[in-house]
C-alpha cells in the first residue's frame, strides 16, 4: 500500500534565483523516519523529471525532524527570467505533496 507525502509532513517551497528549495516537516518521529528512508535525490530525480534540470540535494535536520530539498536549475532561470507561470516555484511543494511514500516503512519501522 502507499500513501502520499502530504499525509506524513507539511510542506513549504521558495525559490532563489534558479533554484527551488522544499522543506518537509514531519508530522511525528515515524513519519520522520520514512521520509528520510524515502526521499532520496534519485527518487526527486525521476519524481521531477523534465522539471528539474540540475542536481539535487537532500539535508537531514534530525533535531527537528525534517527534510530540506534543494532543487538547482528548477525554475526556468528564475523569476526574472522564467516564462513559466510559477516563476517562483511556490506550486514545487504542492506537487512534491502527492509524491507516494510505502505505507510499510510507517508500519515495520525504519532504521538508518
Amino acid at each position: 500500500m502507499m500513501t502520499t507525502l502530504n499525509e506524513l509532513a507539511y510542506t513549504r517551497s521558495g525559490d532563489k534565483g534558479d533554484i527551488s528549495n522544499i522543506g518537509i516537516m514531519a508530522f511525528g518521529p515515524a513519519e520522520y523516519e520514512a521520509l528520510r528512508t524515502w526521499v532520496t535525490p534519485e527518487r526527486l530525480r525521476s519524481f521531477f523529471a523534465g522539471v528539474v534540470l540540475g542536481p539535487i540535494e537532500v539535508y537531514e535536520l534530525p533535531r527537528i525532524q525534517s527534510l530540506q530539498v534543494v532543487l538547482h536549475d528548477a525554475l526556468g532561470g528564475g523569476a526574472t527570467q522564467t516564462l513559466r507561470f510559477d516563476e517562483t516555484g511556490k506550486s514545487m511543494a504542492a506537487l512534491m505533496s502527492r509524491m507516494e511514500i510505502p505505507t510499510a516503512l510507517l508500519t515495520n519501522g525504519v532504521t538508518g
